[in-house]
């Protein structure tokens, strides 16, 4: 098959004008969804690859959506961000837009580097996660009026933008009540020191389901760290197990940290999930291979990504279109370390 080199020859053989295919191809609104669809597979079987300048200084887009990479450490492997923007890449490109990764140097500013990125006109819009309660990072997209969508939510704002989410504090507060039936008092909770808004909602709806069970047995350790020193989340792990008084249920508020609990608590003589039960959050590929598997809720990694990619491309073609709010309901995985079985005692 001759590979079509322009978008002329395209439009020949579609029998369509120019710039009706120019559009098309840049997915916007106005040509019917049909000729967009039509557009696109013949683009693909011919070879079309669009000239991204050329379709920039026709549409005034670039093509491309961006996602900041904070460079935490060399070695420093996060299953959750790899499924994610794997399934980002897909949602865009099925579109025909391409995800453009900035990587951020490991002392450099989160906040320079978006600001950078926004005002060199190299994307069309932004999807921003890992949101803090208080984001500065919101703030500059609003006032830049670049199209953005947020994975999570301000602590005391959720409305003026768009964003979707994954409830996590229900399932914590269903995490609580399922040990509890299980016959646990003795409660830990693994957390991390990041002023991260989901963190922050976990923590609280745990604390509230506590307070209202208001069972006299009932204890709670409390243990954050640091997401990305070693050194200091072991010794936080370690002091989460140690005395007579430990728990014997743990919620952790990912699935890294439940992993690496269920070694140290193995490494220290306890079986889990018979002295130990451990409940983790996200559902990453490792937590079905360890033995016992991982009890987790499922994040909706994927789903989140597809859905983040679908509501920026929606806020690039109709900006003025009221903001779209999503919370994702996440479901509860059972694996071996649920502990159900009725607690003994310590």
């Amino acid at each position: 098959m001759t590979r079509t080199r322009t978008l002329s020859d395209l439009a020949r053989h579609l029998g369509l004008s120019p710039a009706t295919v120019s559009r098309a191809l840049a997915q916007h609104e106005q040509i019917a969804l049909k000729t967009r669809e039509r557009v696109a597979k013949a683009a693909q079987e011919l070879g079309y690859v669009p000239n991204r300048t050329a379709q920039a200084l026709a549409s005034g887009r670039t093509g491309f959506a961006g996602f900041l990479l904070p460079m935490r450490g060399r070695g420093l492997a996060d299953p959750f961000l790899g499924e994610f923007v794997s399934a980002l890449t897909e949602g865009f490109g099925a579109k025909g837009v391409e995800l453009l990764l900035s990587a951020v140097p490991r002392d450099g500013s989160e906040q320079r580097h978006l600001e950078s990125l926004i005002t060199s006109g190299r994307v069309d819009g932004m999807v921003v996660s890992r949101i803090e309660c208080a984001d500065n990072r919101i703030a500059l997209l609003q006032d830049h009026g670049v199209p953005f969508v947020a994975h999570g939510r301000l602590a005391q704002d959720e409305t003026g933008y768009s964003w979707l989410d994954t409830d996590g504090e229900t399932a914590f507060m269903e995490a609580f009540d399922l040990l509890y039936q299980a016959g646990h008092r003795r409660f830990g909770l693994l957390s991390i020191d990041d002023p991260l808004t989901f963190r922050q909602m976990r923590e609280a709806d745990l604390r509230k389901a506590y307070a209202a069970n208001g069972d006299p047995e009932l204890t709670l350790r409390h243990v954050s760290c640091s997401r990305y020193d070693m050194d200091t989340r072991a010794r936080a792990i370690a002091g989460i197990l140690s005395g007579d008084d430990r728990p014997t249920a743990v919620l952790a508020i990912a699935d890294g940290l439940a992993l690496e609990l269920m070694a140290e608590a193995q490494k220290q003589g306890l079986s889990v999930p018979d002295d130990l039960s451990i409940i983790g959050f996200d559902n990453i590929p490792a937590a079905a291979h360890v033995a016992p598997g991982l009890t987790t809720f499922d994040a909706c990694i994927a789903e989140s990504a597809t859905q983040l990619a679908e509501m920026l491309l929606m806020r690039i073609n109709a900006p003025d279109a009221p903001h779209q709010q999503r919370l994702l309901r996440p479901q509860l995985v059972l694996r071996g370390t649920h502990g159900i079985a009725p607690v003994t005692a310590a």
